[in-house]
């Protein structure tokens, strides 16, 4: 028999009247269905926290569009703006409390989805920090913004160093979290052509996802199921395969394109928030194991990197893994607030 989602919907509140342990084993069957929808690559179904709206690109020769949240201030604004840049396997929605912290804090919050990301075009293009940076500076010249502080996560922390880089006077703060990137992946890990990335993704499995998933946190907690299940319901569009080729390409772009020679480039004030738990690797089930040591190790990557950039400062966290603002949220923006509010 064939279950739809609104058919036990309407089952639960029949029974309802039945006791509420009769609830509560249908319920986890109300769960399942709601997880096994496939979902949109572009992910209209999907509930952001802010509206979303849609920057219109060309690119290639491609009419694509670049979806972004505008949250503007509450209480008293501050006159200042912050970007939230996602990481490579998120999308702007996990920055949801941030931007609430951000915002009731008087700034106004600015979180694109990059092309090939979220409810943002999925294209098969080369990608690089490079078109990216300049897609972002874009979004804020389109919304009328001439300075922001920059805050990236793990990829976007390569993409803030890339967009620093590339135009400093509209960067009064950047702020790396966990950034991927502060070292050379190239020196450690086979390189992966196009084509076998690609069939990595088509093939990912359930299990899988989640166990690569479970490596960014110290302690895994129910909420960060959220995520997997958004890659589960991905697999089971039509349309997955343009998206796990523009994931397989963003791959490369990391691989390619490192930034960490150029952090003594840097002249944004600069804070690096990092947990002193992770370590990740992009493609790290390639580097050979009597090598694994010598990889990820962030607590002494922070502190390198805090040394190549001239005017920065550290936040080390200890017991915390790749995602402080998920993992450590009280920590992260306290630390992200005290460092926006000090000249």
């Amino acid at each position: 028999m064939k279950c739809t989602a609104k058919a036990l919907v309407s089952l639960l509140k029949n029974v309802l009247s039945c006791g509420l342990s009769i609830w509560i084993i249908l319920l986890p069957l109300y769960a399942v269905s709601q997880e096994a929808i496939p979902l949109s690559i572009s992910m209209e179904d999907y509930a952001y926290p802010y509206p979303v709206k849609l920057l219109p690109l060309t690119i290639e020769g491609q009419d694509l569009r670049m979806a972004y949240m505008d949250a503007p201030a509450e209480g008293t604004p501050t006159g200042k703006a912050v970007l939230l840049l996602h990481g490579k396997n998120f999308f702007g929605a996990y920055w949801k409390e941030t931007i609430h912290i951000l915002s009731r804090n008087g700034f106004r919050v600015v979180v694109p989805d990059q092309i090939g990301f979220g409810k943002s075009s999925k294209p098969n293009i080369h990608y690089s920090f490079h078109s990216l940076a300049h897609h972002t500076r874009r979004l804020l010249d389109t919304l009328g913004i001439k300075q922001i502080a920059v805050v990236g996560h793990s990829m976007g922390g390569m993409l803030a160093t890339r967009f620093a880089l590339m135009y400093p006077e509209a960067v009064s703060h950047l702020i790396l979290e966990n950034p991927i990137g502060l070292e050379d992946y190239r020196i450690y890990v086979p390189y992966t052509p196009i084509e076998e990335a690609y069939r990595n993704e088509l093939n990912a499995t359930e299990e899988g996802i989640r166990n690569y998933h479970k490596t960014y946190y110290v302690k895994w907690k129910p909420a960060y199921e959220e995520y997997v299940q958004v890659f589960l319901r991905w697999k089971g569009s039509g349309e997955y395969p343009r998206l796990a080729m523009s994931s397989a390409l963003t791959l490369q772009m990391i691989y390619e394109q490192p930034v960490c020679y150029e952090f003594p480039d840097i002249k944004s004030k600069t804070l690096l928030v990092i947990g002193q738990s992770d370590r990740t690797v992009a493609g790290k089930p390639k580097v050979k194991k009597e090598q694994l040591s010598l990889v990820g190790q962030y607590p002494e990557l922070g502190r390198r990197t805090a040394k190549l950039i001239t005017n920065s400062s550290l936040v080390e966290l200890p017991d915390v893994g790749h995602i402080p603002h998920l993992e450590a949220p009280e920590l992260f923006h306290k630390e992200l607030l005290k460092f926006l509010t000090t000249d």
